[in-house]
């Protein structure tokens, strides 16, 4: 081994506390820097590429089958509207209520969810280039593809689905299943099947694809809207999809996490240059002796630079090695979720991320140890040998600020060790300023982990909006056997089983009518002494004009303006024909609030006004909440599944539910005093991710204060000798130690701690924009003042914690070894 790398590896050894900062730092940065990478390219790639390789539509535009004209040939001249690039159709639509075939074997009373049917006579195409997935096109009548997004029970081809409410009783056959990246059906027929899936009373509509020279945003979007709205004749246009909402409803989860690991991963890497700088310069500032030697032996100061900068490479390289490792890991269970959503078979880091964060922390690491290490191949051989004439000549400014400040801290009324350990940091203001950004750095990352809980939390209430103190289920699971049930075997509140739509009030007795239950359990209710008010919740699915899929409508019997749905925008509704929706639908629709909106259900036109946007973070994206009365032209008229009751002041809730349940045990119901919350998968993983990155920069913060008190300590070891010797106890000297830091810990938790409350305030609503969520100012606004207060003393705290070990070491110090070094 050359002496170069015997003076490296010697000095790795030495400097066990340098070398274990430098390598935890540049893990963590590097760990964080791998997630977010990886995330980046996992939110933004697949969906992108798919939506370029398969010419996905911009607009989805649906159109009025009697003012479209002969076949409708009235939109033809749309195809070259301003800014329109490629368009396709028109073609054929309809919107049925399909009931399974014998192969399903449903529960009776329950169908299929309502199904948006395009004839198409081919998947390609100039725009929407639908890919088949399984079997083959719909060539012929009486064969159907489905959309693989197509929530329903069907698995197998040559599956049938009867359409009873149709003349002729048609049937038809599951021949393929397909995937358009413009969600711009739930299946496709051959276009000679669309005469008869419509009537005379639904006469079904007409499609058109565009793609647009500019459709990047949403006004973007709203001009190319306009500009097909007048090349279509009047009113002919009925609704649209914009690709806007298809493109974040594809990687909703996955884009949360990207501008908050974003956010930790600046602070790692900051905090992984600054303590590699810590590192090094502290190295250099104590080992001058060392250096000098080195010179003496014939080592020049380009050598000299390069052992220090090796000292601070190999920690570096181990931790890199560790953390690429780590983030991989990491980064599975969270990319699980888009390789599920784009048809996926493996959910693993790209490796051009993983070379790409390498490369970039260990040049990181290089410049910064380089910096530092320039003061050891400047410093004279003479001068360092003498332990640095020039060194100490430096210092004297500095110990004149030492000694003043001691002076002050003498004339407090506080014991002597503590008076000695405040003025330490005013001795070595440019190693105290380094300590203070280290915990700078680690207080910042508490507050932002705290604020970024507390609002995740305030998300999970949101989406929970559970204020009720008793619940009645009105939902029931059908007998054994689930012969002749009427309720599906779904979660309560769902609308039964994925793709099953339930009429009517999935959960009475089979043979009992649903509304007679409804009307018997608000009886039951009201006759209650402590009820102070209740709401009942429905469900059912519709469709919206212009947009692909079903749409889940939430009908509420009763006063739920207390429900704990929160508000973005607007206002909750207040008399039937209102509505509130969610961001996503106002994104779907290209709509605003004010806007009116037709819900199509079961064949009969709703017309519902939006008054005010609801945060709402489901996975279905379409919802429209609204009174239950709106809906009364529906039949059968959803029942509702649930029942929210406030109970009055005083009021127990258990044994409010026991004297409930005596009248409802006749209906087979049941209330529950417990208040059912259930936690987001994705608000889990980012609490858990939250977690740890949190505690791995506040432990390098502390690390980084660690390293210097162990320099500083061991610099003035004589004197902790001379003071043992005067009478000073170990409980002195731990207290001399710990007020050393004391300063620092305040003035790091003072600065720090705005700098993570604007860290937060940035990253949340980028957060919410990225999942296309509103975030309102209350969901930013999550610090109680004792949280503040609390959080301004973490600076303290991380300054304690890592002095406590040097502080030890130097109380065990015995007295006699102290005097002896030099």
């Amino acid at each position: 081994m050359s002496g170069l790398g015997r003076v490296v590896r010697s000095g790795v050894r030495r400097r066990r506390v340098q070398s274990a900062v430098t390598g935890l730092a540049t893990m963590m940065a590097v760990t964080v820097s791998v997630l977010g990478g990886s995330l980046l390219v996992a939110s933004d790639g697949p969906f992108d590429r798919a939506f370029a390789g398969q010419h996905g539509a911009h607009l989805v535009a649906q159109f009025d089958a009697g003012r479209a004209g002969s076949g409708g040939g009235g939109l033809a001249a749309s195809a070259h509207a301003a800014g329109v690039t490629a368009a396709a159709g028109p073609f054929a639509t309809a919107t049925l209520d399909p009931h399974g075939g014998p192969e399903l074997q449903l529960p009776a009373g329950m169908s299929l969810s309502p199904m948006a049917v395009v004839g198409r006579p081919d998947p390609g195409g100039p725009v929407d280039d639908v890919t088949l997935l399984r079997g083959s096109w719909a060539s012929a009548p009486g064969q159907i593809v489905l959309a693989d997004d197509y929530a329903s029970p069907i698995r197998d081809l040559g599956t049938t689905l009867d359409f009873p409410a149709l003349p002729g009783d048609p049937r038809l056959t599951v021949v393929g299943v397909a995937r358009s990246v413009s969600q711009s059906a739930d299946a496709w027929v051959a276009p000679a099947q669309l005469p008869a899936l419509t009537t005379p009373a639904a006469p079904g509509g007409y499609q058109m694809l565009y793609r647009f020279a500019a459709a990047g945003s949403t006004a973007q979007i709203a001009a190319d809207r306009a500009a097909v709205t007048a090349a279509t004749p009047a009113g002919a246009l009925t609704g649209v999809q914009s690709w806007l909402n298809t493109a974040q409803g594809s990687s909703r989860n996955t884009a949360l996490f990207v501008p908050f690991l974003i956010a930790f991963g600046l602070l790692g890497v900051l905090m992984s240059v600054l303590i590699v700088g810590i590192v090094v310069s502290g190295a250099v500032g104590s080992g001058t002796r060392r250096i000098g030697i080195l010179k003496a032996l014939g080592f020049t100061p380009a050598e000299v630079v390069r052992a220090y900068m090796a000292q601070a490479l190999v920690p570096a390289a181990i931790g890199t090695a560790v953390g690429v490792v780590a983030g991989n890991l990491a980064a599975v269970p969270v990319l699980s979720a888009t390789a599920d959503a784009y048809g996926g078979t493996s959910a693993g880091v790209a490796p051009w991320v993983d070379l790409a964060v390498i490369a970039g922390a260990l040049g990181l690491v290089t410049l910064t140890a380089w910096a530092a290490a320039l003061r050891a191949g400047r410093l004279r051989t003479v001068d360092a040998l003498a332990v640095g004439r020039t060194a100490r000549a430096g210092r004297r400014t500095e110990g004149r600020a030492a000694a003043r400040a001691a002076r002050v801290a003498a004339r407090l009324p506080l014991p002597r060790p503590v008076g000695l350990g405040l003025a330490q940091p005013f001795a070595r203001p440019a190693r105290t300023a380094g300590m203070v950004a280290a915990i700078v750095f680690g207080t910042a990352a508490a507050t932002f982990a705290v604020g970024t809980g507390a609002s995740l939390s305030w998300v999970q209430a949101a989406k929970n909006h559970d204020n009720a103190d008793v619940t009645v289920d009105a939902y029931r699971p059908p007998p054994p056997g689930g012969a002749g049930a009427a309720g599906s075997t779904g979660t309560a509140g769902a609308g039964g089983a994925a793709g099953v739509s339930t009429p009517g009030a999935a959960g009475a007795h089979p043979a009992a009518d649903p509304a007679a239950v409804a009307a018997a359990v608000r009886a039951a209710v009201n006759a209650q002494p402590g009820t102070l008010k209740y709401y009942g919740t429905a469900e059912t699915d519709v469709t919206v004009a212009g947009v692909a899929g079903t749409t889940s409508v939430f009908t509420f019997s009763g006063d739920a303006s207390w429900a704990g749905y929160r508000m973005v925008a607007g206002r909750w509704f207040t008399a039937p024909g209102e509505a509130v929706v969610p961001s996503t639908f106002l994104t779907a629709t290209a709509g605003r609030l004010g806007d009116t909106v037709t819900l199509e259900d079961h064949g009969r036109a709703i017309p519902v006004r939006i008054v005010g946007e609801v945060f709402d973070p489901h996975t279905q994206t379409n919802e429209v909440l609204t009174d239950a009365a709106t809906l009364a032209p529906a039949e059968p008229r959803p029942q509702p599944m649930s029942y929210s009751i406030k109970l009055k002041p005083g009021t127990g809730a258990v044994g409010y539910a026991t004297a409930l349940n005596t009248a409802l045990t006749p209906l087979g119901l049941t209330a529950d005093s417990a208040q059912g919350r259930s936690e987001s998968g994705t608000i889990v993983a980012m609490d858990a991710l939250t977690g740890l990155l949190t505690l791995m920069l506040v432990a390098v913060a502390g690390l980084g204060v660690l390293n210097t008190v162990v320099l500083q300590t061991r610099e003035r070891v004589r004197e902790i000798g001379v003071a043992k010797a005067l009478g000073m106890t170990p409980g002195q000297t731990v207290a001399m130690v710990l007020a050393s830091v004391t300063l620092v810990g305040l003035v790091g938790g003072a600065v720090g701690l705005p700098l993570g409350l604007a860290l937060h305030a940035v990253t949340m609503p980028a957060m919410g924009r990225s999942a296309g969520l509103d975030f309102p100012p209350a969901l930013i606004d999550v610090y109680s003042d004792g949280q503040l207060a609390l959080l301004g003393l973490g600076g303290l705290l991380i300054a304690v914690l890592g002095a406590l070990l040097p502080a030890g070491w130097a109380a065990r110090t015995r007295t006699v070894t102290a005097l002896r070094t030099e």
